[in-house]
């Protein structure tokens, strides 16, 4: 069963599958009702490429509901988190809670052996264990959003184009006929689509304004409420023309929750936007038993950085610092902390807490 999006990853996927001679079938997700005619959910344009490369392939699309599991086990969560302050990642959550439990429990119970995903990543077996690696396109690896993953699922996955690049896959997909080759990749939160946050999320989260203020608790200007804003975030804080060093931006460095005010610092390198070390939660192994620890090894605090060499030790029951050889910008809890030993993906959990 092949999870088939719409987008060229997966029907690439599904390509391949068939071209190999696999028993093969597709399904297309469902998993956020469209609320509104403004056209951020693209779910029923993405049906329609599914429902043509199915028909184009000779392969079966089945179609399934789950926007009542994603609103409850990942939006509300991500919801909860954004009310105390934290930033959770709804994409890991997906993977988590949807893509690899209830799509896995769903192909199952259709006869399904294995389910397939247009993920850029790898699954190796080593010493009697399943192991996670990044895919081979070191621009698109996804193995980020799939830490979560243990050696259950791991059985039951695959990904077939994880030894692929993009441009690869979309030449696979264009000498085969398929128009979706030249699709755009979708961005934006995991199947709401690409919309503008902050009104997206005034729907469900009240404005608390508040006080933005610098580190000395001057008052600059005033916030919509913390939960609209993320560590780092430079745009849409509303005090343009404040310069008191120079023209360095302004960024978010800290939520004070308990004054509901927003503390802001100008300059990219200011040492309230610095953490050394942070201690992660909710941790997961990929290989089913954790990492031999202390141990030296890289981690990512968010997708799109590079690896950070740093130092890992328990430190409590289920709770591991991290000590980084840089220090590191940004550092934001809420989002997930990966770990990786060269090409392998090791797990991760959430961020905790900066260590300043």
């Amino acid at each position: 069963m092949v999870a088939l999006s719409g987008g060229v990853d997966s029907v690439v996927s599904l390509l391949r599958l068939r071209d190999r001679g696999a028993d093969v079938e597709a399904i297309f997700m469902k998993n956020w009702e469209e609320d509104d005619e403004t056209g951020y959910c693209a779910a029923a344009e993405d049906l329609a490429d599914a429902t043509a490369v199915c028909r184009r392939l000779g392969v079966a699309l089945r179609t399934v509901n789950f926007s009542a599991e994603y609103w409850e086990r990942v939006f509300e969560r991500f919801l909860d988190g954004l009310r105390l302050g934290l930033t959770p990642n709804p994409d890991v959550a997906c993977n988590r809670e949807v893509k690899f439990q209830e799509l896995l429990e769903h192909a199952q119970s259709l006869g399904a052996a294995q389910v397939a995903t247009g993920h850029y990543a790898r699954i190796v077996e080593h010493r009697n264990r399943l192991r996670l690696y990044k895919g081979a396109d070191p621009d698109k690896d996804q193995s980020y959003f799939l830490y979560t993953l243990g050696q259950e699922a791991l059985q039951r996955c695959q990904f077939p184009i994880g030894e692929l690049t993009k441009p690869e896959v979309r030449r696979i997909a264009h000498e085969a006929g398929l128009a979706v080759h030249a699709k755009r990749d979708s961005t934006g939160i995991c199947f709401i689509g690409e919309r503008p946050f902050s009104e997206f999320l005034a729907r469900y989260i009240p404005e608390t304004p508040g006080a933005v203020v610098d580190p000395d608790g001057t008052r600059l200007g005033t916030h919509r409420g913390l939960a609209f804003y993320t560590l780092g975030q430079r745009r849409g804080l509303g005090i343009g023309g404040r310069h008191a060093a120079g023209d360095a931006p302004w960024y978010v460095a800290r939520k004070d929750l308990e004054n509901n005010r927003l503390i802001v610092v100008q300059g990219h390198s200011h040492p309230l936007l610095l953490s050394r070390a942070l201690c992660a939660t909710e941790l997961n192994w990929v290989a089913g038993e954790p990492v031999r620890l202390p141990a030296r090894l890289s981690a990512k605090i968010r997708y799109r950085q590079a690896e950070q060499r740093c130092h890992a030790r328990p430190v409590a029951a289920d709770t591991l610092r991290l000590d980084f050889e840089q220090p590191q910008w940004a550092v934001t809890p809420g989002q997930s902390v990966v770990l990786y030993r060269g090409e392998e993906c090791l797990g991760g959990g959430i961020i905790q807490q900066a260590v300043t």
